[in-house]
């Protein structure tokens, strides 16, 4: 490694504190997260969601035209009935068509899914997760704009935002207004952590150069992608009332809705930006035990020495416990696997992309022969990642090769907030 390299190594790894301090925004820390609120009733929820604000307009500017709706499960207003029920009872509204990304309208599904048609309605029900990613010219022919409401999770590589933002690109394209009913960050919008992504790895798990958490909504995202990657859609966002940036999806009084079938809870959604790129390399992330992505493992681990050595890394918000499980699907199915329960101590604290870059560290670390890296960078976003890994830089150096992009995100991200 060259001497200018070594030299700006050591100057990042000075600055690294400062830096995620900085990118980093909060109030003080909580001593621990609350449990989800799955059984709140509607008359304790300060926080209206896109859907009811938009309600109690009379649906305006969208009265009188034809609508497809993109939607799953979590499209619920405060009284929680379905986004889909609420318009088809709304004499003002035409909605024609439904449109349901990754898992399907339900929720539940894995892999490809089919279009079919609503068994209530009779309406079709297009999937944009199956032989299309995107609206084709047949599915939106007859519609005068396409409405969004889908309950995202605050992480880069959750698809929910690119299937936003390809829809965006087709409305753009044949002259259709696009709609956001906003929904709250449910791991809050004050934290903006882990690496941008590079232009080289943009996919269908990573449409834009932002950083693994990004601490915005979906309306907020619809806005910069409509402005930073050119779109020029005909957007309106139907902004939240009563939320602020600091608060998590369990201050709002919202019922909890799985937004898919292995985030079923705050924590796993808190931990799923850490522990999520892991999937791409031959570790199980806990899909098909009880704990998805509260646990990572692999038959080939020393869960002992894993643990102790991502204790001693003493990393905020989170400790580590050696835990032996056998999923039941997925990566190593059927198999016993040794591995972590990750524990979130204080998720005001916790920081998901020094942590992500520091499970991969020590992996490789300790297991550097047997895990397999190559595809790691599909989700985490650097294409370099692989080189810093294997050059042995420790998780604060690799982190702080990330500190100036983040930096001037933070500078453009804020012209695309709507909320204090």
């Amino acid at each position: 490694m060259g001497k200018n390299v070594l030299r700006m190594i050591r100057e990042a790894t000075i600055s690294i504190l400062a830096a995620l301090v900085f990118v980093s925004i909060a109030t003080a820390p909580s001593a621990a997260p609350q449990p989800s609120q799955d059984l709140i009733s509607q008359e304790t929820s300060r926080t209206r969601v896109g859907i009811d604000v938009w309600s109690e307009s009379g649906f305006a500017p969208l009265a009188g035209k034809r609508i497809g709706l993109i939607s799953n499960l979590t499209g619920r207003n405060n009284r929680g009935e379905l986004t889909a029920h609420v318009l088809r009872a709304e004499p003002s509204v035409d909605l024609v068509a439904i449109f349901s990304p990754e898992h399907g309208f339900s929720g539940i599904e894995e892999g490809s899914v089919a279009s079919s048609s609503d068994n209530a309605s009779g309406l079709p029900v297009h999937s944009l997760y199956g032989e299309a990613r995107r609206p084709t010219s047949e599915m939106l022919d007859g519609l005068d704009a396409l409405v969004f409401d889908i309950q995202d999770i605050g992480t880069r590589f959750y698809t929910y935002a690119t299937t936003m933002a390809y829809a965006m690109e087709e409305a753009a394209a044949h002259g259709l207004s696009f709609v956001v009913l906003d929904r709250p960050n449910p791991i809050a919008g004050a934290y903006v952590q882990g690496p941008l992504l590079d232009e080289s790895e943009l996919s269908f798990v990573g449409y834009a150069p932002i950083p693994v958490r990004h601490g915005m909504t979906i309306g907020e995202l619809a806005r910069y992608f409509n402005q930073e990657r050119g779109i020029g859609a005909d957007l309106t966002v139907v902004e939240i009332a009563g939320w602020r940036r600091t608060d998590w999806y369990d201050a709002t009084g919202l019922q909890w809705t799985n937004p898919s079938p292995n985030i079923r809870n705050l924590v796993q959604a808190t931990l799923y930006p850490a522990v999520g790129p892991l999937e791409t390399t031959n570790v199980s992330v806990g899909r098909g035990t009880e704990e998805p992505f509260e646990w990572f493992g692999a038959p080939w681990i020393d869960a002992q020495r894993l643990a102790e050595a991502l204790n001693a890394a003493a990393l905020p918000g989170v400790r580590f416990v050696p835990h032996d499980r056998t999923p039941m699907a997925s990566v190593y199915a059927s198999e016993l696997c040794h591995g972590v329960d990750i524990i979130l101590t204080n998720r005001d604290t916790f920081m998901a992309g020094l942590t992500a870059i520091t499970l991969a560290t020590t992996l490789h670390e300790l297991h550097g022969e047997t895990w397999s890296l190559e595809q790691f960078p599909r989700l985490w976003g650097r294409p370099e990642v692989i080189y810093q890994l294997r050059s042995g830089l420790s998780a604060t150096q690799i982190a702080a090769t990330w500190a100036a992009d983040l930096a001037k995100f933070l500078e453009i991200r804020e012209r695309y907030l709507i909320y204090q």
